[in-house]
């Protein structure tokens, strides 16, 4: 989660090697006011990666949702999201998940995100592994509702993420 208001290292932006190319826009939620980016790099930039070793890995999206992460807060303090404004994210998530299904895929290579934003809140799935992704839309609200309140300036942060244990996606 980050504030939209500040440039970070980890925003979409900059997690992209290369041109950065938006393949989707659309609004998601009951009110249909959080808006849905899918983006495709060119590449990711190497300090953005996290190595996962060369497994073999099957051709079908693999299912991440329930995979533990770890979770990091960035610092330092200063200019965090509104937790308020990151629920929103995280409640249209949860309409999502009842209305149209409770996962979504991510395509395969680690050059894939799926970035959601609300007023000052952004948070973003980013798929890392060299495989499509399945993971659960209430995983994902789970998450930004305890990254938001918990990575604050309170905490010395403004804002954070969670890296998958096995480094395939992380969720920030």
């Amino acid at each position: 989660l980050l504030n939209g208001r500040l440039t970070h290292p980890f925003i979409p932006e900059r997690i992209c090697k290369g041109n950065q190319v938006v393949t989707s826009t659309q609004y998601i939620g009951a009110d249909k006011n959080v808006k849905l980016d899918i983006i495709t790099c060119e590449g990711i930039a190497d300090s953005e990666t996290v190595e996962n070793g060369a497994l073999l890995q099957p051709r079908q999206a693999v299912s991440v949702c329930g995979a533990p992460c770890t979770t990091f807060c960035h610092t330092p303090a200063g200019g965090g999201p509104d937790p308020n404004e990151c629920h929103v994210i995280a409640d249209a998530l949860r309409f999502e998940s009842q209305s149209i299904a409770p996962v979504f895929e991510i395509d395969t290579g680690s050059n894939n995100v799926v970035s959601l934003t609300f007023s000052s809140c952004t948070s973003f799935f980013l798929n890392q592994a060299t495989t499509a992704l399945n993971y659960c839309r209430t995983d994902f609200a789970s998450l930004i509702d305890f990254l938001a309140p918990n990575c604050q300036a309170t905490q010395n942060a403004h804002g954070g993420l969670c890296v998958a244990n096995d480094g395939r996606w992380f969720v920030q």
